[in-house]
């Protein structure tokens, strides 16, 4: 089973994430409420993904990749933004810092694990 990362600090989008991915036989989740609590999950449990929400407080999710990136243990570890900053100039500047995409907020809670499925079968076609 793969480990899934969520991070973000909204209590109501951890839930619905949660609920999500209950009982999936694909992945099992992992929450974070802030970028540093990600930051020392993605450490410790290695998850095969992370869910990382844009705005947060203290650590935004940019920083909280820039850390990911330069720890060599977490570096490679594929991630998806959650923003509901999507327009085109902010889309293109998130794919630039090399995340796998992003999923706008609001999201769809039925079809957000395709969503996922989706975005990483295009990495793996495309690379």
């Amino acid at each position: 089973m793969k480990k899934l990362l969520l991070v973000d600090d909204d209590t109501n989008i951890r839930f619905v994430v949660q609920i999500c991915f209950e009982g999936s036989p694909e992945w099992s989740l992992l929450e974070a409420s802030n970028g540093q609590e990600a930051l020392e999950i993605a450490q410790n449990e290695l998850p095969d993904l992370i869910l990382l929400d844009m705005m947060m407080p203290g650590m935004d999710g940019v920083t909280t990749l820039g850390h990911l990136r330069q720890n060599q243990i977490t570096a490679a570890i594929p991630v998806i933004f959650m923003t509901a900053k999507v327009q085109t100039h902010e889309l293109e500047s998130y794919k630039h810092l090399g995340v796998e995409g992003v999923i706008t907020k609001p999201f769809d809670p039925m079809t957000l694990p395709d969503e996922i499925k989706e975005i990483l079968s295009k990495k793996v076609s495309t690379s």
